[in-house]
């Protein structure tokens, strides 16, 4: 079963535009089912279903339950909806989960079974390097591997220093649109360190970090006070920047920072060691 046009136009077009949504598709049914295998929907962040089908009310409220919390935590799922004694023969019960799989209830008088999976579908984090210094550039060749949107902020005429960013942005100031899950690492060496931060500063970011001393720091979030930059805005700030890898080169240092960008990143969707050693990832 192939998509219907309007839901693969709408899957096109959210990706296009970098709107988080869940795609659920029904991979099995058994017996009597409203939706068969290959049924697909399209499901927002408010839990909306806004294009497809996946079946009546014994399996949505637990698809868009599953579609919630997959786009908070970035994990796909796999729900079975089975009659309650076909889960009782089974040995489970509703809420359960097991070997990857969450049972649910289907009340219907159909007494059929349908698995869904439930996948995000989330957009690449947004990553505003501002600046062109050795460390600046390094960095965008790293981060574009690791999943980020990146985004060079520096001066036209630094602009031929960087190959392969999505995009480049005249000056230091970072677009008002660019949302909230926006990382920003200001790296400009002395040259418009206090404007980039300004800007860096102005919208809530994921995660703000300056390439920098210690010292340097202090004194620039000094002034960065005296500007009018709250204090709770200032606390956010990651400086120096990365993971204490005992960097020292450009690349080394670009490493550590990209290394903290992710760990931040990837925070919740930690799985347990055990699961580790036996090969899930």
């Amino acid at each position: 079963m192939t998509l219907a046009p309007d839901v693969l136009d709408l899957v096109n077009n959210m990706k296009a535009r970098g709107e988080p949504f869940a795609l659920a598709t029904v991979v099995r049914t058994v017996s009597l089912t409203a939706a068969k295998a290959g049924a697909k929907a399209v499901i927002l962040s408010d839990g909306t279903m806004t294009a497809g089908w996946i079946g009546g009310g014994c399996a949505r409220s637990n698809v868009l339950k599953a579609a919630r919390q997959s786009l908070s935590d970035g994990q796909p799922r796999l729900i079975s909806v089975q009659p309650k004694d076909v889960l009782e023969e089974q040995g489970l019960k509703a809420g359960d989960a097991q070997d990857g799989v969450l049972y649910a209830n289907n009340m219907c008088p159909s007494h059929g079974s349908m698995d869904i999976f439930v996948e995000p579908i989330l957009p690449r984090p947004q990553l505003y390097i501002c600046g062109a210094s050795p460390v600046a550039v390094a960095i965008s060749a790293i981060a574009p591997r690791m999943g980020f949107f990146v985004s060079v902020c520096a001066p036209s005429a630094d602009h031929t220093l960087f190959e392969g960013v999505d995009r480049l942005i005249d000056a230091y100031e970072i677009p008002p649109e660019s949302g909230g899950n926006r990382y920003v690492v200001v790296s400009t060496q002395g040259r418009g360190d206090t404007a980039a931060l300004k800007s860096a500063l102005s919208s809530p970011s994921v995660y703000v970090a300056f390439v920098g001393s210690r010292k340097k720091a202090s004194v620039l979030k000094e002034e960065l006070a005296a500007a009018g930059i709250t204090p709770s805005l200032l606390e956010t700030l990651h400086a120096p920047a990365g993971l204490d890898l005992g960097a020292i080169t450009p690349d080394e240092i670009a490493l550590s920072i990209v290394a903290e960008m992710v760990e931040i990143r990837r925070r919740g969707q930690r799985q347990p060691d055990t699961q580790k050693q036996e090969g899930t990832i």
